[in-house]
């Protein structure tokens, strides 16, 4: 098996990445970025030029992949993985926004803005809201699951959609407290 190890805890598969690039050659897709519950990830793109240009180096026709600059760590065949550029930090707008807080979903499960079907909403957009008021409920395991609030102010966005799945940690509403 040809891999290259990363640290100690981290295997890389360069024929997985292949296999990534070969994919993303195929399909209409710009880029494909992959996680690792072990912290490794790894982004293939073809619109490399943006990140690079905006780093200041040129931008290369080839795999861009998180890697390490030490030279016993590359891949076999000596195709070199140049490390992939930071994101350069947004540019501060003229206007600041104002700091919204996010309420996430503590489950997975199916998102109900409504008591029951046809009620009205527990809130709404423009509607403030107490701690400890009821957001939503989360129907997972065919028990609903209501989800309070952990913070006092108005809710400037509901996020989730109605009856539809929703992810542990996704962001259901956002609350301005400062409204």
């Amino acid at each position: 098996m040809a891999a290259t190890t990363l640290n100690p805890r981290t295997v890389l598969d360069l024929r997985y990445v292949k296999k990534l690039v070969e994919m993303l050659d195929e399909s209409s897709l710009d880029s494909i970025e992959i996680s690792t519950e072990k912290g490794l990830k790894i982004r293939v793109s073809k619109a490399v030029a943006s990140v690079a240009a905006v780093a200041g180096i040129a931008p290369a026709p080839m795999l861009m992949a998180a890697a390490t600059s030490d030279p016993r760590l590359s891949p076999p065949g000596g195709i070199p993985i140049p490390a992939v550029a930071a994101a350069p930090a947004a540019a501060p707008s003229a206007e600041p926004a104002p700091a919204l807080l996010e309420v996430k979903s503590p489950m997975v499960g199916t998102f109900y803005a409504a008591p029951e079907p046809g009620a009205k909403p527990f809130v709404a957009p423009g509607m403030r809201v107490a701690k400890g008021q009821v957001l939503c409920i989360i129907e997972a395991m065919k028990i609903m699951n209501e989800v309070e609030s952990e913070h006092a102010g108005v809710v400037r966005e509901v996020v989730a959609t109605e009856a539809h799945p929703v992810e542990y940690g996704q962001v259901l509403f956002r609350i301005d407290p400062n409204g």
